[in-house]
């Protein structure tokens, strides 16, 4: 994986609810409307390929959608074509960033105005640790979880991913609400995510309830 240290001022951004985009991580998407064929097409012609995921964050009054201050950034490193025109392409996290303001333009997709600066540990290639992980006693908490949604697991590879690969591939692919997936993405750590995973996996076995939660 190419990690880069001279990221772009401007990216552009695509506000999809409940995608969460961790660093280090893979999300796929499936690109059919215009403005982010367009959008594509643009990223790729860049040297960074980067494009900016971010949670949409609904304003009062306001036509268009707000965005949530954080967002992470993926670098293209798949893409294929369908036969009917539309695109399967997959981001690569690279690193979180904080939105500064949205830049006016005359590109059909929205596009962002960041600080890259707090992420520095985002960009590092080697994977975070979770030094107060126990697995053992999380993955019992998840065949619970696996077994209340009806749910299929590959045991053998949660068994053995690593921390950083095991708590983030399940905070983007466990079905959260939106400002849930917000929470584990602006994490400040491995460790704090998990906790926040932990949390929200409990509270859902609780059928949404707060009361009895673990602290």
């Amino acid at each position: 994986m190419k990690y880069m240290t001279d990221l772009p001022d401007v990216i552009p951004v695509f506000p999809l609810p409940g995608a969460l985009l961790l660093p280090r991580s893979r999300l796929p998407l499936h690109l059919f409307e215009p403005r982010y064929l367009q959008m594509l097409d643009d990223a790729l012609k860049t040297d960074t390929r980067l494009i900016g995921m971010v949670q949409p964050n609904a304003v009062p009054g306001r036509d268009k959608a707000g965005l949530h201050r954080i967002g992470c950034a993926g670098r293209v490193t798949q893409v294929s074509e369908t036969e009917d025109g539309r695109y399967m392409i997959t981001l690569t996290g690279m690193s979180r960033f904080r939105v500064s303001q949205e830049v006016e333009g005359f590109t059909p997709y929205r596009r962002c105005e960041v600080s890259w600066s707090g992420f520095e540990a985002d960009r590092k290639a080697a994977a975070e640790e979770d030094h107060g992980f126990h697995r053992e006693r999380f993955l019992a908490l998840l065949d619970r979880y696996f077994h209340a949604r009806e749910l299929s697991a590959d045991w053998d590879t949660l068994k053995e991913a690593d921390d950083e690969l095991l708590i983030n591939s399940l905070s983007m692919l466990l079905d959260f609400d939106p400002e849930d997936k917000q929470a584990l993405l602006e994490a400040p750590s491995l460790s704090t995510r998990r906790e926040t995973l932990v949390t929200l996996i409990e509270y859902a076995l609780r059928g949404g309830s707060e009361e009895g939660m673990m602290q």
